[in-house]
């Protein structure tokens, strides 16, 4: 049941506004510490995002542990996500330090030249299949979008280009096709190397970058479940081709536990101007195909060198909560940032005036819509009777994998979720879900006529619901047996409870 930790955390949670949308922070040099992570817990962090473009295995795992370690004596129940690099294109390095390009010189491409032998005239790439990938008249993008090249020729390794915006540009700066199409497979040898890493620290969710379909975030799983990884698989939509027709980001959705509009390298690739009516699109069809969603990139970049966010930052992050996101993500500005704490403290309020705004007990979803399964039609029914039902202020879904919980979250309701599960991973996983809260509770371990009373006094104790008001809880009823949910019964709280 609930240590003393977690109780006392849960009591100074519910005399505060309970924040619905999870925030994902990224660890690096500005937020290793146990110090510095203990206060990011403190401040609202729900995820940690190891990157594993950067660090080893060794300080990855040793992070891990500290997080978990962090965790447990704030009693919280914090995941941890591991990014793989994924197949990442980049050039070569400049011996003589970073060069200038200006617009209208010409400036080549080589695959076949070494990693060290770039100058203003010509650099080496690290993905021999460029020049069979693009033809003259194609724009290459260098550096996140910032330097533009036009293709003029392609002979043998070398793509001879001409600069249309110039700039600096330095060491291992991504190249990009504008469009998409750069045919690079989803998982790298490092990857392979790193799945095993993520599985052998039992990471609550695996992200993979750059996959082109269905059939990448697949045999990442596949890869993922051989090693023994029992985490999530989140795919990160960042490439044209993810984005080019529905059936396609469907498929990826389907394919996948949840996904995050990783919204820098999706912009070089589609344009600006695409990527907010494309980052809406991605929201909507992730929590239509019950699947979580994660929105990223530069959300509190100013904060990376200042002690508030920008006015668009606010509008940005506040934007994403009012379109459904069930997390937002800070990269740099918690990683190497200097004010890491106080940019998750920011989000939090940003976050918390937004959804003053969206907390209303509406339905996305026709009452007839079809459903694949009765843990969904459950769910589906619950938050029904949640949004017309009076006096209803909290729901509770009894649950060994976190499934109802993340069923009922894809529907708009301004009730809090709890969910009530003996597992430690469960409780983990659902701290992605939008509005779902994890209570430490084994129903298999208490007489099944006591079940739901011990479960409404929890509440009673964190002080989140009281005589006369209405609990909702789901449950699986099997005479014991585990199985799914196929119960829902409304609770009058003070009132006799079965």
């Amino acid at each position: 049941m609930l240590t003393k930790n977690q109780l006392m955390e849960m009591l100074r949670m519910s005399r505060s506004p309970l924040r619905r949308t999870k925030i994902v922070a990224t660890v690096g040099p500005a937020s290793s510490s146990e110090t510095r992570l203990d206060a990011l817990i403190r401040a609202g962090v729900n995820v940690f995002r190891l990157n594993f473009s950067h660090g080893n295995a060794d300080t990855h795992r040793q992070t891990a542990q500290i997080i978990r370690r962090c965790a447990e004596q704030c009693g919280e129940h914090v995941a941890i996500l591991a990014d793989l690099q994924g197949p990442k294109i980049r050039i070569g390095s400049f011996p003589n330090g970073p060069i200038l390009l200006k617009a209208g010189q010409a400036f080549a491409l080589d695959t076949a030249l070494a990693d060290d032998a770039g100058n203003d005239q010509q650099v080496g790439v690290s993905y021999p299949p460029l020049p069979d990938d693009c033809q003259p008249g194609d724009v290459l993008l260098l550096n996140d979008g910032l330097l533009e090249l036009k293709v003029t020729a392609i002979t043998g390794t070398r793509v001879d280009c001409t600069v249309q915006v110039g700039g600096d540009l330095s060491d291992h700066k991504g190249v990009n096709r504008k469009g998409g199409g750069l045919s690079a497979r989803a998982l790298t040898d490092k990857d392979l190397a790193d799945i095993i890493t993520a599985a052998d620290m039992d990471v609550d969710f695996l992200a993979l970058s750059f996959p082109r379909d269905a059939e990448d975030v697949e045999e990442a799983r596949r890869r993922y479940r051989q090693a023994g990884g029992q985490g999530g698989i989140i795919a990160k939509i960042e490439r044209a081709e993810a984005v080019a027709d529905d059936a396609t980001l469907d498929a990826i959705i389907e394919a996948s536990d949840g996904v995050m509009v990783a919204r820098g390298d999706l912009a070089v690739e589609i344009g600006d101007a695409e990527l907010v009516g494309v980052q809406k699109h991605i929201i909507r069809r992730a929590r239509a195909l019950n699947r979580f969603v994660i929105t990223a990139t530069q959300m509190m970049e100013s904060m990376i060198h200042s002690p508030q966010p920008t006015r668009a930052e606010v509008s940005d992050v506040a934007n994403a909560v009012l379109d459904g996101t069930d997390a937002v993500m800070l990269s740099a500005e918690t990683a190497v940032g200097e004010y890491p704490v106080e940019t998750v403290q920011a989000m939090d309020r940003i976050i918390l005036g937004a959804e003053r705004t969206w907390q209303e007990r509406r339905t996305d979803r026709p009452i007839n819509d079809n459903a694949d399964n009765i843990d969904e039609v459950i769910a589906m029914a619950a938050m029904q009777a949640a949004n017309r039902l009076s006096n209803v202020t909290a729901i509770i879904a009894m649950t060994e994998s976190g499934n109802t919980p993340r069923l009922m979250s894809r529907l708009r309701s301004g009730i809090p979720i709890y969910a009530f599960t003996p597992y430690p991973s469960s409780q983990r996983r659902v701290a992605i879900l939008r509005g779902v809260r994890a209570i430490p509770f084994d129903s298999h371990a208490i007489a099944s006529d006591e079940v739901n009373r011990r479960a409404v006094a929890i509440l009673e104790e964190m002080g989140v619901v009281q005589d006369g008001d209405r609990v909702l809880i789901t449950k699986g009823n099997y005479n014991d047996a585990h199985g799914g949910t196929n119960t829902l019964k409304v609770i009058q709280v003070g009132g006799n409870i079965q």
